[in-house]
């Protein structure tokens, strides 16, 4: 049973007919050389932050999807100013990172890991940053229990955020659970990791880092059976989709939370990465 369960699932995610889906263009590219001056970063927020309302908008949510600013690679004044214009959640891909600019930042900042965790990495990410809200990259058990571990030791007043990173593109080269495994990682999540919270799904899309609607699509899917095998109400799970080149499709295909780090501070240097 649980293995048909699996191949429906994948089925679904690689078949589904998305004919009534208009599929966007993609504009996202980190070889963008557009250099952002002072002023510019509160400037190009408030129009993302107005792209995300328009889109809520338009897919009915109740309120409007959550903006992670990623802010991979850049510098802890650029931060501070997209901090000063009001934003509060930013998003890191690298523990480096993460812990080089939380103690120069404001506390008050709502931090979600967004890249992939190395088991070894876990423990230090946890212990050091007070205000991690989210691991948005939980893919296997061992992490999952490595980080409820973490939360443990570090006395957590309150349980840790995490998503299930689905692979829905099928490419080998992203991490993430393939969609029938999902509600058995879910579950785990769920019934056995005391100090963490189950918050949703996230997917990143493509190799280049786009989505199509066919991933959306599978996103949403995985969150259905999700929340019928574990009891939940959907709305109980988030979905984490979209980024700078397609935010606003996948809103309207679903998504309560998406991730926009371009458009907000420019182009990435990854020279020291």
């Amino acid at each position: 049973k649980n293995i048909a369960h699996k191949t429906s699932l994948s089925a679904v995610c690689k078949q589904r007919d998305l004919s009534s889906f208009t599929k966007p263009s993609f504009c996202y590219n980190v070889h963008m050389t557009t250099a952002f001056e002072p002023g510019m970063v509160s400037k190009a927020l408030v129009d993302v932050l107005s792209r995300v309302a328009a889109a809520s908008e338009r897919a009915g949510l109740a309120k409007p999807a959550r903006l992670v600013a990623v802010s991979k690679t850049k510098p802890s004044p650029m931060l501070k100013e997209a901090y000063d214009a009001g934003q509060r959640v930013f998003g890191e891909n690298y523990v480096q990172e993460i812990l080089e600019k939380a103690p120069e930042l404001p506390g008050d900042i709502q931090w979600r890991f967004i890249g992939h965790l190395q088991s070894n990495k876990a423990k230090n990410l946890v212990k050091s940053i007070p205000n991690l809200q989210c691991v948005e990259t939980v893919s296997s058990t061992k992490l999952a229990d490595l980080l409820n571990k973490a939360c443990e030791d570090a006395e957590r007043t309150t349980p840790l955020q995490v998503l299930v990173q689905v692979n829905t593109s099928g490419e080998e080269t992203k991490n993430g659970v393939e969609p029938g495994d999902v509600l058995s990682l879910a579950r785990h999540i769920h019934q056995d990791c005391d100090h963490l919270t189950l918050n949703g799904l996230m997917t990143i899309g493509m190799p280049d880092y786009t989505s199509r609607p066919e991933n959306f699509a599978c996103l949403s899917e995985c969150r259905t059976q999700v929340a019928e095998g574990l009891q939940l109400q959907e709305s109980d799970l988030e979905l984490s989709m979209g980024m700078s080149g397609d935010f606003e499709s996948a809103i309207e295909m679903g998504s309560t939370n998406v991730r926009v780090g371009s458009t907000i501070f420019g182009a990435r240097d990854y020279s020291k990465k």
